[in-house]
């Protein structure tokens, strides 16, 4: 059963969608034009002039359950609002609510060590800066996190880091000071054991932000991806998060809270998508009718409404979860909408470009963007086929676990053989 929503909640909402309708959607022509003219490598002066507009009107840190940075709200508190920010690409950074920011500020919440947290996440929290998240690596399959090549080598008091990776989110932002690297540090130990997490400053000897990555095309938005090569970087051994070989456990502690946001705002990017295709197809006539009224368009909208709706649910099922038995015990879950929300997305998304025509191809209505966001989405955090191979397997073990009480919990999923006479 999901909970009602409290007072405080409906209040935000209330405040969010006032800020949303006053300083976001009237922006956000101004914000694709300058990510256009500024590139991965600037400012967005229209985000650097909303932020502390966010701030003043208390719309600021809501991801962070803990009360004593964050808002205290729980996983399916802030599911809501998560999903109000999702229907534009502008306002998430507005609100100081954007990955993978949040997930770094999460880890250094969680895990780090209390000079850690006053040198990195105090300036985090106040947007004073950014930051990145460096795991994935051009080389190898790194959906298999085990396949990492990087390296953590300690060195006296210090460690000596290298490695290339690549679509590491944030790296090309003017503001981007620190990175959590992910590593080996002992590659003789238990595979689960192999790797770490150390902070790493972007600007010290050795750290190179090679090039700006497109997604689809598309530079700085929906994300700036880039490509940094670690040449021998030298840090502190006080920069290690948690302890060597403590790296899958960070990054399982990172990823749950962080898909759960990934997930609702894209069910937020979904609803604006449908809500454009429908004001579309209203406005265009084509063989005598409107386009709203060929049965083809009404199917898809109408399929569009139930994806909609099933994700939702699904999605603040596995924040209740989460808040009442844990990440761990949340897994399945997690995977489902891992798995579901982005690829409806993308055939919302699609569909919306089809309504549109060769309009929605281009970026005048933000169809594209959608389209391209929820399609690095099915790799981003784990790819479809990690989480579906996860899913199946947990699946199969349930179902193990009710043929060994006997009977399948009186499901009766077997009958019994039947001897047929042979004549």
């Amino acid at each position: 059963m999901i909970p009602d929503k409290s007072p405080r909640v409906l209040e935000l909402e209330e405040k969010l969608l006032a800020f949303m309708e006053e300083h976001i959607y009237p922006n956000e022509q101004r914000f694709y034009q300058e990510a256009e003219d500024h590139g991965p490598w600037k400012l967005y002066p229209v985000i650097e002039e909303l932020k502390p507009k966010a701030r003043e009107a208390g719309l600021w840190n809501l991801f962070l359950p803990e009360s004593e940075h964050g808002a205290g709200l729980k996983n399916i508190e802030y599911a809501s609002l998560c999903e109000i920010m999702g229907r534009s690409h502008l306002a998430p950074e507005v609100f100081n609510c954007n990955a993978p920011d949040t997930g770094n500020m999460e880890v250094l919440a969680r895990y780090g060590t209390p000079e850690q947290q006053a040198e990195w996440l105090t300036p985090l929290l106040n947007g004073d800066i950014r930051s990145a998240f460096a795991m994935t690596e051009p080389d190898v399959a790194s959906s298999d996190a085990k396949n990492i090549e990087s390296s953590i080598i300690r060195d006296g008091d210090e460690y000596v880091i290298n490695g290339t990776k690549w679509y590491t989110t944030g790296a090309t932002h003017p503001n981007c000071k620190i990175f959590i690297f992910m590593g080996k540090n002992d590659p003789d130990a238990d595979p689960y054991r192999q790797q770490s997490m150390i902070l790493v400053p972007r600007d010290i000897p050795g750290v190179t932000v090679k090039r700006s990555l497109p997604v689809f095309g598309y530079y700085g938005v929906p994300d700036r991806a880039s490509e940094v090569v670690f040449d021998n970087v030298r840090v502190p051994a006080s920069n290690m998060l948690l302890g060597e070989g403590r790296g899958f456990e960070i990054a399982q502690g990172r990823l749950g809270p962080g898909r759960i946001h990934h997930c609702m705002r894209l069910i937020g990017l979904a609803e604006r998508t449908l809500a454009k295709m429908c004001l579309r197809t209203q406005q265009r006539v084509a063989f005598g009718k409107p386009v709203s009224e060929q049965s083809v368009t009404r199917e898809r909208v109408a399929e569009a409404r139930i994806m909609i709706e099933q994700s939702r649910l699904l999605t603040l099922r596995a924040a209740h979860m989460m808040d009442t038995v844990g990440n761990k015990e949340a897994k399945a879950e997690i995977a489902m909408i891992k798995i579901a929300v982005p690829n409806m997305v993308c055939q919302i998304a699609d569909w919306a470009i089809q309504a549109f025509g060769g309009g929605g191809t281009g970026n005048d209505f933000g169809t594209a963007h959608a389209y391209a966001t929820a399609r690095f989405l099915r790799l981003a955090d784990g790819p479809d086929e990690v989480h579906r191979d996860q899913l199946a397997r947990l699946e199969f073990r349930k179902q193990a676990a009710r043929n060994d009480t006997g009977g399948v919990d009186g499901w009766g999923v077997l009958p019994p053989r039947i001897a047929l006479s042979p004549n």
